[in-house]
């Protein structure tokens, strides 16, 4: 049974690769239900895989192989929380070593430019401090790629 709040992700064609790299990469995800197209649509032909139910991190999920008419941008994004740098590791190579791009701040792309943040917990926490912990850890965030646990923690101490 589908969610009755659902995010759906539009991919060229292949929402079912994502989907199955999505649920290898992260805790409770999983790929659902496959459903292929009843007749030919834009885009695609009957029998093709039309969506794909998966969850992310908990998160219902359809992957709708629409075409390359609309593209992801930052305005969407998962962001992980993590609980130290391995994690934090895993998650930000994993993306960014299956044919994904490294941004700014904790930020990267997978391969399908859908847009992820992997966020230690260290580097929230410290921004719901405010003052001065918030903007020294903020700094060195600026600074950075995938955060750094250890330099976040510099920063918080001052």
């Amino acid at each position: 049974m589908v969610a009755k709040n659902t995010i759906c992700l539009w991919y060229d064609q292949d929402a079912e690769e994502a989907a199955n790299f999505y649920a290898r990469t992260f805790p409770d995800s999983v790929v659902g239900a496959v459903h292929r197209a009843p007749s030919d649509f834009p885009g695609g032909s009957a029998g093709q895989v039309l969506t794909v139910e998966f969850t992310v991190c908990g998160t219902p999920c359809i992957g709708l192989n629409g075409g390359p008419v609309f593209q992801h941008s930052e305005a969407f994004s998962f962001q992980i929380a993590t609980d130290d740098q391995a994690e934090t590791d895993r998650y930000w190579n994993a993306i960014v070593g299956n044919g994904g791009a490294e941004s700014a701040c904790g930020w990267c792309k997978d391969k399908w430019g859908l847009s992820w943040q992997i966020t230690p917990r260290v580097l929230t926490d410290a921004m719901m401090q405010g003052g001065a912990v918030a903007q020294r850890a903020f700094q060195s965030m600026m600074t950075m790629k995938k955060i750094d646990v250890a330099q976040i923690e510099a920063a918080v101490r001052g």
